[in-house]
């Protein structure tokens, strides 16, 4: 399964939408697709922390800070204020570094044309495809409901139409993952879970964009 979703990510990647071949500017329903690379720094496990059990000592989970790597296929839509997201990434410097996959319905809260391209935010539901996180999972990845709120700064905005910084954004994303995370009475073996793990976390985001260059 894991190999069928990479391969539709790239086909993604690669297939100019519907009418993007003829003229840049037309579409019918989805619009040219944009890529981009987004450096990633995650705080996980914020607010209350889950107890756990392990060899008769209870202590609460760690908080986290995980650097990943993400490419992003963002496909506008002539649905005023909705568009799609494809992600793949994984954590760059973690042993622990298997490829993670997002498929997102993105929900515009205030467009960058309401703020002069200064500032923009969406909300975002999000099919999640990554390691398997609960004792009981039955394959090596699993399907995790997640919503993001994401918010972005052009610091470069005030540069002239056409320079490639211009374009470029910061991003903060507060998560909730929703299922698929571990609960409370999860043993796996070694671990017995106390509380639920906290589904709440934190992101600093810089978006380069790959292609266009120019968007």
């Amino acid at each position: 399964m894991m190999r069928y979703a990479l391969v539709g990510f790239a086909v993604v990647l690669l297939t100019p939408a519907p009418g993007a071949a003829q003229d840049g500017d037309s579409c019918t329903v989805l619009c040219a697709p944009e890529l981009k690379i987004e450096p990633t720094i995650s705080f996980e496990n914020l607010g209350s922390r889950a107890r756990v059990e392990a060899d008769g000592v209870v202590e609460e989970t760690e908080r986290e800070t995980v650097f990943e790597l993400l490419f992003a296929v963002g496909v506008p839509t002539q649905i005023p204020r909705v568009g799609l997201t494809f992600e793949a990434g994984w954590a760059a410097f973690s042993d622990d570094n298997l490829v993670e996959l997002e498929f997102e319905l993105n929900l515009h809260l205030i467009e960058s044309d309401q703020t002069g391209g200064w500032l923009s935010s969406h909300l975002d539901i999000v099919d999640k495809f990554s390691p398997a996180e609960r004792p009981d999972a039955t394959s090596a990845y699993t399907h995790k409901l997640n919503f993001e709120l994401d918010t972005a700064l052009r610091p470069f905005n005030s540069l002239p139409e056409g320079r490639w910084l211009r374009n470029l954004e910061t991003e903060v994303s507060i998560d909730y993952v929703a299922t698929g995370i571990p609960k409370a009475g999860d043993d796996f073996g070694d671990v017995l879970y106390l509380d639920d793990e906290s589904p709440w976390s934190l992101s600093l985001v810089l978006v380069l964009p790959l292609a266009p260059l120019n968007p």
